[in-house]
């Protein structure tokens, strides 16, 4: 621990150079005459409370002197609610660029008074863009950190909620809090996410929660199968915790990690449980259809394509009369890429053009592909409804997930027909079930295996909320 000296002429050159005031014009140093004493103030401009700020120069000029220490100068004569003494340079240094108040004083010999009064710009805590709901809470997580939390606190008053900090990140020392309710998680797997967090040696977390979640998880690029459920409702995330999960919050970024993550938390939306059971297991029901048909539904389609005489008379009608100019396993995989390629000119298109320009070229391409030989009217049907049945369900991860095994399953079954088609169907099977994941005593099948047939049972049919629970 490196500490001050007892000199505080040589205490405030030290903190000048350490901070680089001089070069940095948002790293304000303020000099007070106390009487005969004297108090130099650090913070930087835009984190701090200015109106707090103001009040308390205020009351210190109204002083007479600021006593013979810091403890007896933060007891006496600091009238604010979060305040810490403190002899640790490092700490010192640390709550300064993370936008507290330092004060060095002529009379504290080699301690300083830290005043929390941050105030981080945010925005408004409003309804997530990639996870709405028709009925219930309109409110979000944001990239503060604190308001996060406060959302959480909002929802759980119970002394059990507990909120555990880390730092992670040599140079960005990111917050990171670990949030659980004490009676419901699983002591074994709070202590050794904590043990992982702690344990993580990297300079930033330069892309918030996905850095992290890197760093939390080693796993294996082959399977994209996503490793952490993440939410940007704090309604979701409360009912988390009640079923005894974690939450790992990460600073700067608005969304929220939920652990354990077992594929089948994925069938599961916050939809569910807005409205009946019976409308609720309905909702749940056709997501879990759609998530299976825009996994299979081409693949399929192009297997009973390559074996017609395979087709039972009633599903004749799935054989196009006509192929076009390509193969229609190039149509689909051609397809495949230009829905990506409108996605991403629909991220960068002005909100105000968006939706018209995404919806115009997607006709227009259509049209002129079919007109020229380049598509079927076939690939095009099927396509545009595994691309709308994405949006399904709210990660993006698992989208991309079931796009790459989609187009794993349409090469598998061009080059080996029958074969490729149960090869790639095992292999998808055997991704599941080795799927890394911080999963304590759960594995990322569960409630299947191990088989839990209440829990499972849960997974698709919205039960209703008892009494005592």
């Amino acid at each position: 621990m490196r500490r001050l000296s007892q000199i505080y002429d040589e205490n405030v050159a030290q903190l000048d150079r350490l901070l680089r005031v001089d070069e940095n014009f948002d790293v304000l140093k303020k000099i007070m005459k106390i009487g005969n004493d004297e108090l130099t103030l650090y913070y930087i401009d835009g984190f701090i409370k200015d109106g707090i700020m103001e009040k308390l120069m205020i009351y210190f000029l109204s002083l007479k002197s600021t006593g013979s220490s810091a403890d007896e100068f933060s007891v006496s004569s600091l009238p604010y609610v979060e305040t810490d003494v403190t002899e640790d340079l490092d700490v010192m240094i640390h709550m300064v660029m993370s936008g507290a108040a330092l004060i060095l004083g002529s009379t504290f010999s080699d301690s300083a008074i830290i005043v929390d009064a941050r105030e981080y710009p945010a925005r408004e805590t409003s309804e997530p863009e990639s996870d709405r709901v028709m009925r219930g809470a309109r409110d979000g997580f944001v990239e503060t950190l604190i308001f996060n939390t406060a959302l959480i606190r909002r929802r759980i008053r119970d002394t059990a909620l507990t909120m555990h900090y880390i730092s992670v990140g040599s140079s960005s020392k990111t917050d990171v809090i670990v949030c659980y309710l004490a009676d419901r998680a699983d002591p074994e797997l709070v202590e050794s996410i904590k043990k992982r967090l702690s344990s993580i040696k990297t300079s930033s977390l330069t892309l918030g929660q996905e850095s992290l979640k890197e760093c939390l998880i080693k796993s294996n690029w082959y399977n994209p199968f996503p490793k952490i459920r993440m939410t940007e409702r704090p309604d979701a995330a409360a009912a988390q915790l009640y079923e005894g999960s974690v939450l790992v919050i990460c600073d700067n970024t608005p969304q929220v990690m939920v652990l354990p993550t077992t594929v089948f938390d994925f069938v599961q939306e916050t939809n569910d449980f807005y409205f009946p059971p019976a409308t609720g297991t309905y909702i749940r029901a056709v997501r879990f259809v759609v998530f299976w048909l825009t996994l299979f539904l081409t693949p399929v389609w192009l297997l009973l394509v390559k074996n017609p005489a395979a087709v039972p008379d009633w599903l004749s009608f799935v054989i196009p009369t006509e192929t076009g100019r390509l193969p229609i396993f190039v149509q689909l995989l051609l397809v495949e890429f230009i829905v990506d390629g409108l996605r991403m000119a629909s991220m960068n298109t002005p909100d105000m053009l968006a939706n018209s320009l995404s919806i115009v070229g997607g006709l227009i391409l259509g049209d002129f592909a079919v007109d020229i030989g380049w598509l079927i009217p076939e690939v095009i049907l099927y396509m545009a409804f595994v691309a709308i049945a994405n949006f399904t369900q709210s990660s993006y991860e698992l989208g991309y997930a079931l796009k790459f095994f989609r187009m794993g399953l349409l090469i598998l079954t061009q080059l080996l027909n029958w074969w490729g088609f149960g090869l790639g169907a095992v292999g998808i099977l055997v991704l599941l079930a080795t799927n890394k994941t911080v999963n304590g005593k759960r594995s990322y099948l569960y409630p299947l295996i191990p088989f839990n047939g209440k829990a499972l049972l849960t997974m698709f049919v919205r039960v209703r909320k008892r009494d005592n629970e």
